[in-house]
Formats: structure tokens, sequence, C-alpha cells
């Protein structure tokens, strides 16, 4: 099992961690509300996690232009 990290706005890959084994508090996962569970986390057909979160370069951007929020990708 791996946990893959990737940027929900541009797509990029922040990181992976292989493990076997993981518990959700090491990760955070135990703080994110059901709903944020559901879009953020997904799960494949082999085992690994799939996380979104967000790259430097799209906060600085989303910082610097808030009316991109209503986007759901950015190109930079």
């Amino acid at each position: 099992m791996a946990i893959h990290y990737h940027c929900r706005h541009c797509g990029t890959k922040l990181g992976s961690i292989d493990r076997t084994s993981v518990h959700s508090e090491t990760l955070g996962l135990h703080k994110l509300t059901e709903q944020e569970r559901q879009e953020m986390v997904a799960y494949d057909a082999t085992g690994d996690i799939h996380i979104t979160a967000i790259c430097e370069d799209c906060q600085e951007a989303l910082e610097r232009n808030p009316d991109y929020h209503q986007y759901d990708f950015l190109i930079h």
C-alpha cells in the first residue's frame, strides 16, 4: 500500500509514502470531516490511497488572486 499526494488544482504530484501500514491519525485524516474525507481521499483497486492537497504554487496563486477559488483547476 502506498499513499500518494497530488495537488487538487494543478495535478502536480506532491509526494508518496510507501508503507504497508499507516494509521489515519498519523496522516491527520482523523481531523477531516466526513465531507472533506470524501472530497480529498480516494482508494484504488490496488489498495493505494490518493490524497488531494494543495501545492505551494497554487496556494500562492490563490492568495494573490482570491477569485481563482471559483476554478477547480489552475495552470501555472
